[in-house]
């Protein structure tokens, strides 16, 4: 069994952004010792699942590839969201949600609830929420031209006493979540409600959906808070992986 996870372990190095691999540089991605490396590559060869190039690298050979169409022909964004979702709730207790973007608003398409789940109630499947409240939707507004163009203007409605209303500083947040890779929102939509929320991006770089996780705002604070931030962060970016690997439909 360790073995086989190890193995994983070094699959999962390889990627678009990287394809091919030296023994080197995989050990010292790894963190497992030459020899360990070159065994369990050596096997993944024999296994047929891992060719050697030309000049001895290593790459994903078509075996994988096939394994992983017939994975992507199952799956869609919400399919692909739900590991991460359950990851989140069951780590930090809170509520997870997964939302798109449609013209009215940010539509949630499921949700895993935590053992703090009562205190998001107001927010359901199928629940639509404004762009320019919440971290799940105003993250997506954050990342979308089309969005802002259509969402931003004077008058913008109160959620709450801390919803950000005016246009100048609506857009001022907005890059500055673009920077930061993240949003994070506290009592603009729910009082007392804080949330994490990160964008999945589809094949052409526009926005597919956001993931976040809500609960209580004094929960949102100190290493709590840098590790939702982290751990969301990172499940947009394996999902946003996935969703740019779907087959158009």
């Amino acid at each position: 069994m360790g073995a086989v996870l190890k193995a994983c372990a070094l699959l999962e190095n390889f990627g678009a952004d990287r394809p091919t691999w030296t023994l080197n540089d995989l050990t010292a991605a790894s963190g497992m010792n030459k020899t360990t490396v070159h065994r369990l590559m050596a096997t993944l060869i024999h296994a047929g699942w891992v060719d050697r190039t030309g000049a001895g690298a290593y790459r994903i050979a078509m075996p994988v590839f096939e394994v992983g169409s017939a994975a992507l022909a199952e799956l869609d964004i919400r399919g692909a969201a739900k590991p991460f979702m359950s990851e989140l709730a069951t780590t930090f207790g809170n509520t997870a949600y997964l939302m798109v973007p449609a013209d009215q608003g940010a539509v949630c398409i499921d949700l895993l609830e935590g053992r703090n789940a009562l205190v998001v109630a107001g927010i359901t499947v199928g629940s639509v929420l404004p762009y320019h409240a919440a971290a799940g939707p105003i993250v997506m507004l954050a990342h979308s031209k089309a969005l802002r163009d259509r969402w931003i203007k004077a008058g913008l409605p109160a959620i709450t006493d801390l919803t950000i209303t005016d246009a100048d500083t609506l857009v001022d947040h907005l890059d500055h979540i673009v920077e930061a890779g993240y949003a994070l929102s506290n009592s603009d939509y729910l009082p007392g409600v804080a949330a994490v929320g990160a964008p999945i991006l589809g094949r052409d770089g526009s926005v597919a959906a956001s993931i976040s996780v809500g609960g209580r705002a004094e929960g949102f604070e100190g290493d709590a808070l840098a590790a939702m931030i982290e751990r969301v962060r990172d499940a947009a970016t394996r999902i946003t992986r996935v969703a740019q690997a779907l087959p158009r439909g």
